[in-house]
């Protein structure tokens, strides 16, 4: 049982949804500590029936935790995350700041649960939101005929950019709606009845830092540095949940009937395919969802390899909480059983 787990970040969207998930998942543990900014410090959550006090995070916080769970910007984790690992905590980590780290596994339990058993004191690194699905997605296709090539755009959520752009979206929809103008401050153009084709700032080649994240972290999750991706990254005027356009090229080709049996085996993966009776993943139907939903499955008809399906995930919950607080069970099961 692990001693105390410390939950950073405790009071924000994913942190909520975290806590959600501990409460009705039983990890086994002692005593739990929430960590937080300044701000929400000395303020109170109740929790399993009882109340816990809100504690600033600071570096010397990590005492005593044997395990923490973090959802924090990129800067926060830099800075404090490394405390934690001094004092001997085994850290998962939702940031984007170590998961390209080459001594920092990147782990979705699904695919590559032994990289985090290898961990004792240091950090475990969780994917980005848009990666999670999409490598989940892949995996099943990729041991059974070798994925070489992937053409991927995202339609992502507003929930991704946080509570603020859910906020901006409900209301810049009003506004909208009633002819007004409004000032919104997570995008830089209108969300409402809107798309806008850029996530992240320009990293390289004319790509965005999300659209890359889907490059680099889709290799290291699956272990082959030879997979190619194409994405594009796409906000949309959706509350919550992202779904994705896959097009997957394959060493030997894969018909749809099997990817639809790979895909129905596969853990975290729930097929939804028919067309006919207009039957697929919805953004609508997933949310509040831990699973990963395939459907749309057809033969990429411009190329004899080729097999494209429509992806969409919960990118609160499997796209980060939920894979989180996996790693923590699956890291729980191999210490105690």
């Amino acid at each position: 049982m692990f001693k105390c787990v410390a939950l950073v970040g405790a009071t924000g969207a994913v942190g909520r949804i975290m806590r959600q998930l501990l409460e009705s998942r039983h990890l086994p543990v002692e005593r739990y500590r929430f960590l937080a900014s300044a701000r929400s410090a000395g303020s109170t959550i109740t929790f399993q029936g009882k109340p816990i006090v809100v504690e600033e995070l600071t570096k010397q916080a990590f005492a005593g935790c044997d395990l923490v769970i973090a959802t924090t910007p990129d800067d926060i984790a830099r800075d404090y995350l490394p405390a934690a690992v001094e004092a001997g905590a085994t850290v998962i980590d939702e940031s984007g700041y170590w998961r390209m780290d080459k001594n920092v596994p990147l782990v979705i339990p699904e695919i590559n649960p032994q990289e985090a058993l290898k961990v004792k004191a240091g950090i475990i690194s969780s994917p980005n939101c848009s990666t999670t699905q999409m490598a989940l997605a892949l995996k099943p296709l990729h041991d059974y005929g070798k994925v070489k090539r992937v053409v991927v755009s995202t339609y992502q959520a507003t929930s991704g950019i946080g509570v603020q752009g859910q906020k901006e979206l409900i209301e810049g929809t009003a506004a909208a709606l009633k002819g007004e103008s409004y000032n919104y401050t997570a995008f830089k153009h209108p969300i409402a009845f809107n798309c806008i084709p850029q996530i992240g700032g320009h990293k390289e080649d004319g790509y965005t830092s999300e659209e890359m994240k889907m490059v680099y972290e889709t290799r290291k999750i699956l272990g082959d540095e030879s997979i190619m991706v194409c994405p594009t990254a796409v906000r949309i005027p959706v509350s919550n949940c992202h779904s994705e356009s896959i097009m997957v090229e394959t060493e030997r080709p894969i018909s749809p009937e099997k990817a639809r049996e790979l895909f129905a085996s596969f853990p975290g993966i729930k097929v939804v395919d028919d067309l006919h009776n207009s039957q697929y993943p919805l953004p609508s139907t997933s949310d509040g969802c831990d699973l990963v939903y395939v459907g749309r499955i057809r033969k990429d008809i411009s190329h004899p390899n080729g097999l494209a399906f429509w992806c969409v995930s919960d990118n609160l919950r499997k796209g980060a909480a939920t894979n989180a607080v996996q790693i923590a069970e699956l890291i729980a099961k191999h210490r105690f059983g």
